[in-house]
């Protein structure tokens, strides 16, 4: 660069050039002279700051991710993007960035410092993953990323009450803490099974990681989905001793497929099961007392139900006794009144072959002779203070919740179950609720727990002594406890929310979250008479027949309005499908889960399992898979005896004996099926 040195004491030039009168003809030439050096420092400053930025450009790429002070995209190896984030919580400064390896951080936003990083991991020749974390360094400011989602179909999450598959997102929703609720009482928010994983049709995956006070929002405008870390106005809770300093960590990674790319998921980041449940609860039905006695549950009627199942020629097999066999919630003995003789009661039904379960919660009633005792000895969740305990409220009342994170409580609560199981010969126990929404909003259990959530997890495992043929409707980080799990209660509808046409979603959306021993609910809903289609007490008719012929291809069916509440036609229906669910559907289904503890795989699929490049696989909700080989496509419309069908390609032979060996897809237009059928196909 040059510098003009102005004439005076220090001027050394003078000595080399005498200075000269300039005439007014050569003052232009000296004015273009410096125009001209202007241009030139100019150009070379454009040129030193395009090289930095190419410089710069070049650090922010790592493989196939492009990052900018906004946030980042995400390539296939293809070229196309595949995954966008924005960041809505700061703005990199990018000059603080620096890369090491494959390791790319930044230090500071525009207006703060923080921790940022990601890293490009390659863990197998198909697959590309990126750690991505960014730490706030400033107490109670959110962390917010949103991911967009237009680029694919997504699946993953939660269960809810208006079932899609794939999600489908409406609406405006402020970020609000990703836990555990009941979604019977509570419809819009998450449900009692969630994991936070997603997973995309474009073969990307998305998992946060489990330290992170998630909360969850979205909108359907901007197409984007709000992952958001934040304490301040949150049941999420900072370690004891730590600053409430929010961090959103997680992992994105990238496969060939939707199917490889989930299955290196389930490998690498979820819980798996460590053995099978009891064979006899896939292979029989389950009869349970809830949705034809409710709580009007005795004696008398308990043994005319089960001799009506010998009456009709089922199996005798699992026996659940539902809500309101003791007088008060909280206690662990049979109401004497309704159960004059409990023990010949348990006797008689061993002998006829039944394995009887008991409905069980995690509530204590203040009206309870267990309340006071619970109170003494500590036992239940405390309010913020710690010093007294919580009240909550529940759907049958108000008392006190177990605090499963102490070791007295739950002590108690097994020795409560064991010595059901010693003077009763119970076999297992349905184990209902364990959401966190009925923990008090701010809360205090013996060992603190960062995640309410955990909360859940925690209750879980009060089944693992009963897994062979327990029962749980809620399930967080739980799919090593190895027993079976339960959707929600379901209406009796046809309809998306907690209808028929939500069970085919809700069973795909808990098996990729990586619960595959599936219960779905009781045959034909609760049969509310304010949520139940038709003008009886009973579901409709053709509803129940449907739900029956759906159920008898899920990995185990569930009983409580019997069929021959309708008429003998009904009875032979079920006779028919019970039989198969026996033959056909449960050596299937017990071959599968054998390999899901190895593979933590489906066990009911999506067809896009087979189809991975195929558009209308990906949004098909209808039709499942068990295994690779044998494709369901139920009726699940009233009046209808015929549906559309979509086969992937392959060899594929119909439950009628028809072949079809195509080497595209096809569609099946208006597919017969009568009234007792259910469309199946098995590949040949």
């Amino acid at each position: 660069m040059y510098q003009v040195v102005p004439g005076g004491a220090g001027g050394t030039i003078t000595d080399v050039i005498p200075k000269q009168k300039h005439s007014k003809d050569t003052r232009p030439l000296v004015g273009a002279g410096v125009i001209g050096l202007v241009l030139v420092i100019a150009a070379v400053t454009a040129w030193c700051y395009y090289i930095a930025s190419l410089r710069k450009a070049e650090l922010l790429k790592t493989q196939l991710l492009d990052l900018n002070k906004d946030g980042y995209i995400i390539r296939n190896q293809g070229g196309s993007i595949v995954f966008r984030m924005d960041f809505r919580s700061g703005t990199l400064d990018l000059d603080s960035c620096t890369k090491e390896g494959e390791m790319l951080s930044c230090g500071r936003t525009t207006d703060r410092k923080l921790n940022f990083f990601i890293e490009t991991v390659r863990p197998k020749d198909t697959v590309q993953c990126y750690r991505v974390r960014w730490e706030e360094l400033v107490p109670d400011i959110p962390v917010e990323h949103a991911m967009t989602y237009k680029f694919a179909h997504w699946y993953g999450g939660a269960v809810s009450a208006i079932q899609h598959w794939p999600i489908s997102i409406s609406g405006q929703q402020a970020p609000k803490p990703f836990v555990t609720s009941d979604i019977y009482s509570n419809r819009n928010e998450f449900g009692g099974i969630l994991e936070s994983y997603w997973l995309s049709s474009n073969a990307t995956a998305i998992k946060i990681n489990n330290s992170v006070p998630f909360h969850l929002g979205w909108n359907d405008t901007e197409k984007t989905m709000y992952f958001q870390a934040r304490y301040n106005d949150s049941p999420f809770k900072p370690n004891p001793g730590e600053a409430p300093c929010a961090e959103l960590s997680y992992r994105v990674c990238v496969g060939l497929d939707v199917t490889s790319i989930h299955k290196y998921m389930v490998r690498r980041y979820f819980n798996k099961p460590n053995k099978v449940p009891a064979k006899v609860m896939f292979r029989h039905p389950i009869w349970s007392t809830w949705a034809l006695h409710k709580t009007d549950i005795d004696q008398e009627k308990l043994l005319a139900y089960a001799a009506n199942i010998r009456k009709h020629y089922f199996n005798c097999s699992p026996l659940e006794i539902d809500d309101r066999y003791t007088s008060r919630y909280g206690e662990f003995e049979f109401d004497q009144t309704k159960f004059p003789n409990a023990s010949a009661m348990f006797q008689k039904l061993k002998s006829d072959g039944f394995l009887v379960s008991l409905w069980i919660h995690p509530f204590v009633n203040y009206d309870s002779e267990n309340f006071h005792t619970c109170v003494e000895r500590g036992l239940f969740v405390r309010e913020p203070t710690g010093r007294l305990p919580a009240l909550v409220r529940w759907w049958n009342g108000i008392g006190g919740i177990l605090d499963f994170t102490n070791p007295e409580a739950r002590d108690w609560f097994s020795s409560q179950l064991r010595s059901l199981r010693s003077r009763y010969g119970v076999s297992s126990f349905k184990f209902d609720a364990g959401e966190t929404n009925y923990l008090p909003w701010k809360f205090s259990t013996r060992t603190p727990i960062r995640d309410p959530s955990f909360f859940t997890r925690r209750y879980t495992e009060m089944a693992i002594p009963y897994n062979d043929r327990a029962e749980l409707r809620s399930g967080y980080q739980s799919q090593n406890i190895s027993c079976f799990f339960r959707p929600i209660d379901r209406d009796s509808v046809w309809g998306y929310e907690l209808g028929l046409k939500s069970l085919i979603p809700t069973v795909l959306t808990i098996s990729i979250l990586g619960y595959q021993f599936i219960l779905p609910d009781m045959i034909g809903g609760n049969a509310y008479l304010n949520r139940t289609d038709g003008n009886h007490a009973l579901p409709d008719r053709e509803l129940y027949i449907r739900w029956l012929e759906l159920s008898a291809f899920m990995p185990s069916m569930q009983f409580s309005i019997p069929p021959w509440e309708y008429d003998n036609e009904v009875v032979e229906i079920a006779r028919k499908y019970t039989a198969l669910h026996e033959s056909i559907v449960a050596p299937r289904v017990l071959e599968l889960a054998g390999e899901v503890l190895d593979t933590g795989d489906p066990i009911i699929r999506p067809l896009w399992w087979i189809a991975t490049g195929d558009e209308t696989a990906y949004k098909i909700d209808s039709q499942f898979l068990i295994g690779d080989d044998l494709m369901v496509a139920p009726v699940l419309e009233p009046g209808k005896q015929e549906r559309d069908i979509y086969l992937p390609a392959g060899r594929w032979r119909s439950y009628k004996g028809e072949r079809f060996d195509i080497k595209e897809p096809l569609h099946l237009t208006d597919y017969p099926v009568d009234l007792d059928e259910i469309a199946y196909f098995v590949w040949v």
